[in-house]
């Protein structure tokens, strides 16, 4: 039996023991509607109170005016679970700090990288004197740094912040978690300087050599360590599904960069197969846990109100945990692989809209009367857009696997445009709102400067746009020129230079906006520009304040 069918056969078995587990929750009564468990991430005394640290003190007072309803509470928050949140902000902050420092520098890589080979696209001759600076590696260097440099650096911070404060205890070995961020990102830079000099594993996503792959591997084993110790000294009885989407990833990341980096079992077909049984994986088991988890806890909190459906929610998460361990596979229509494999992933990718709808439902009622806070509040904006996106990459998603749309869409920019939405629009807006959430309360600062988070978000978001419909719109013209027997080859090449061109003229606002985002970090975390305080600290009543470290 060859490495590609024990892979599907290991997610298919996972599957079957998720499905139990299913019935066992449900039999116990986890999935009776819980409106304690979904109000576990506020205080008591606490809903009903808007909260953003990126805002300064007239802001959140003007957003807290548009937020309040009649039936919510007026007295102070419990003074005590507040001093359980400090106490769990205060061990996980010099790990969260340093992976998202970490983040910030493969952002500013990454995107100078992933410019660079957007416009060497459209012109080719552009930085051809060194092998390093080719569109092949150049690309892969992009890939590699927004991957596993920003986007898992920063959900990793994330994931070190969020879980402490939903489990209202300490970080537990956090030591370790840093030792472990430290193995990650040496495993990054390694991996990207050999891809670099042309060393590479030559599978997409997977393209860092196995022997530096290790550190990242060793890395995540010893940052899960201290999330599962954590876990089980807890002083809550009942988890949040943050907490259910973010340990699960971690544990899925871990499992998945094993089996994907493993040296010499994956051959011929059977490599293409755990390429892309991988290559989406990552996406939807370690990318997409962690932010739509992010987003079921910092848009309530944002907002003051709790999640309208606990029960859907987690019906989200184990829909999620079913169905997408064998989507990859609808990337190898048309390929040398048997046809019921590339049948099962397409089901699959059609049940997947199961948890979608799930989640954009739940989000909706959640905001159905408060969405007019976006004006207020920039980050709830990310989340927010975020959000959005995750339903429309998803949807998209679904239907791309489709036979009749995929022979169109197949080998085309069109799929390129689709991964972006993805990990972009959805997955990177998220953490930018996630980081201007967590930052004040990390740093004990506030952000200088508010109304460059604005212009963050609006140069991103109108990137993005270019981004995503030029390249749609293009690959679609690209795969039915290519389809046409008709039309020379390079007919669909040619026709496709004007939507390379927007490309780059998204990824450079995109560029622009990771700029700004990094400046802005460096000078909060360097304490330049005017000091404010306020919304940044814990208070209750104006009789005590609660700021980090006392």
């Amino acid at each position: 039996m060859d490495s590609a069918i024990l892979s599907l056969l290991g997610a298919f078995l996972l599957s079957i023991i998720g499905l139990f587990v299913f019935i066992w929750s449900m039999r116990s009564g986890l999935l009776v509607e819980n409106p304690k468990a979904a109000s576990i991430i506020f205080a008591r005394g606490e809903i009903g109170k808007v909260d953003d640290p990126a805002l300064n003190d007239a802001a959140r007072e003007s957003m807290q005016a548009a937020a309040t309803e009649p039936e919510d509470a007026t007295h102070p928050a419990d003074p005590d679970e507040m001093r359980d949140r400090v106490r769990a902000d205060t061990s996980t902050a010099f790990p969260v700090f340093m992976f998202i420092a970490f983040a910030c520098a493969w952002l500013l890589i990454g995107s100078i990288a992933g410019l660079t080979s957007s416009i060497k696209l459209h012109e080719p001759d552009w930085l051809v004197s060194q092998a390093w600076m080719t569109f092949g590696r150049m690309r892969s260097v992009h890939l590699n740094a927004m991957l596993y440099g920003w986007i898992t650096n920063a959900a990793l911070g994330m994931i070190l912040w969020l879980l402490p404060r939903l489990l209202r205890v300490r970080l537990i070995g956090g030591i370790w978690a840093m030792l472990g961020g430290a193995l990650i990102n040496t495993g990054v830079a390694g991996g990207i300087g050999a891809i670099a000099v042309g060393w590479t594993d030559g599978m997409e996503y997977l393209e860092i050599p196995w022997q530096i792959g290790v550190f990242v591997f060793v890395g995540f084993v010893l940052v899960i360590l201290p999330v599962l110790f954590t876990l089980v000294n807890r002083k809550v009885e009942n988890l949040y599904v943050s907490v259910w989407y973010m340990v699960a990833a971690l544990l899925w990341i871990a499992l998945l960069y094993l089996v994907g980096k493993t040296p010499g079992v994956h051959t011929g077909v059977q490599q293409a197969t755990t390429n892309w049984w991988y290559g989406h994986n990552v996406l939807g088991l370690w990318f997409t846990p962690v932010s739509v988890g992010a987003i079921y806890y910092f848009l309530p909190k944002i907002i003051g109100r709790p999640v309208r459906s606990y029960n859907v929610s987690i019906l989200g998460f184990w829909t999620l945990a079913f169905f997408y361990g064998q989507v990859g596979g609808h990337h190898l229509v048309g390929g040398p692989v048997p046809g019921w494999l590339v049948t099962l992933s397409i089901v699959q990718s059609m049940m997947m809209i199961i948890p979608v709808i799930a989640f954009t439902i739940n989000m909706g009622l959640t905001l159905q009367g408060r969405m007019h806070l976006a004006q207020y509040s920039p980050t709830l904006r990310f989340m927010m857009f975020g959000g959005l996106m995750y339903m429309l990459s998803s949807l998209q998603g679904s239907f791309e696997a489709l036979r009749s749309i995929n022979q169109v869409t197949h080998f085309t920019h069109f799929t390129v445009a689709h991964a972006h939405l993805g990990a972009y629009a959805f997955v990177t807006m998220v953490l930018f709102g996630a980081v201007y959430f967590m930052m004040p309360r990390v740093l004990n600062w506030e952000w200088p400067y508010p109304r460059l988070i604005s212009v963050h978000f609006w140069l991103a978001a109108t990137g993005v746009a270019i981004y995503f419909v030029g390249m749609s719109i293009g690959g679609w013209l690209q795969g039915i020129a290519m389809l046409d027997a008709t039309r020379p080859f390079i007919d669909s090449v040619t026709l496709t230079y004007p939507y390379l061109k927007w490309r780059s003229v998204g990824g450079a606002l995109m560029v622009l906006s990771h700029a700004i985002f990094v400046g802005h970090f460096l000078v909060m975390a360097l304490r330049f520009g005017p000091t404010r305080t306020g919304a940044a600290l814990f208070w209750q009543q104006g009789q005590q304040e609660l700021a980090h470290g006392k």
